[in-house]
């Protein structure tokens, strides 16, 4: 299968493609091709005074939810960091595709090695991958509504379409959290889990769906906290 046929697949027949990535696993120019897709598209909103202001503010709500104050001088080194935003833009791609990748692929190994799967780190890497193709369909969507709406605050979290809360209280942070579209890859990744292991796809996209509602629940207790 084509790079685009993959990335087609992924979104519309999820499972079947796996399959074929089971089967064949090719996964190094997918990689390539997300990574550099997320770098771009990031780069060129950061590279606006309309993408550096958003920048700063996101920062600046970064540091307020963990209570931290943020003074003139803070702030002033906040607004230097923004004008290399393109090259923040960069290491986020990086941050957010290869690493996270790998880093779930080793989980994902270790735990059906546990589980006496008979598969190879190859093919785990590559599930991995694919599934990363709904994380990058996410960040290349977000790119033009931060410039849209000149804010980072995502607008594919529950907390912006469930309103109502005050957005200090628990609740608010919770959804806002909760992202649909990590929602979506955490679905995809348990089908992934589930072609590698021979499982029922359902059970393996639950228990991914409930670990990751339950880190993003321990999250927002810990800023709430903080705060």
């Amino acid at each position: 299968m084509s790079v685009s046929a993959r990335v087609l697949g992924i979104i519309r027949h999820p499972r079947q493609t796996l399959q074929e990535v089971v089967s064949q696993p090719a996964w190094l120019s997918l990689l390539v091709m997300l990574t550099l897709a997320t770098a771009a598209t990031g780069a060129l909103v950061s590279a606006t005074e309309v993408g550096q202001l958003a920048l700063v503010d996101q920062w600046e709500r970064t540091a307020l939810a963990f209570g931290q104050r943020v003074d003139d001088a803070r702030y002033a080194e906040l607004q230097a960091w923004s004008r290399r935003g393109s090259a923040v833009a960069a290491v986020t791609a990086v941050a957010t595709g290869p690493a996270v990748a790998v880093a779930v692929s080793v989980l994902m190994f270790a735990w059906l090695r546990h589980k006496s799967a008979p598969v190879s780190y190859l093919q785990v890497l590559a599930v991995a991958v694919h599934a990363g193709v709904i994380l990058a369909l996410g960040r290349v969507i977000a790119a033009p509504l931060v410039y849209a709406r000149e804010t980072t605050a995502s607008a594919t979290t529950m907390g912006s379409w469930v309103q109502g809360f005050d957005e200090t209280s628990p609740v608010a942070r919770f959804l806002g959290a909760i992202d649909l579209f990590t929602l979506w890859w955490a679905i995809v990744l348990g089908i992934g889990v589930a072609v590698l292991s021979g499982r029922r796809a359902r059970t393996c996209a639950a228990w991914l769906v409930c670990l990751y509602v339950g880190v993003a629940l321990i999250a927002a207790a810990v800023m709430a906290a903080a705060a």
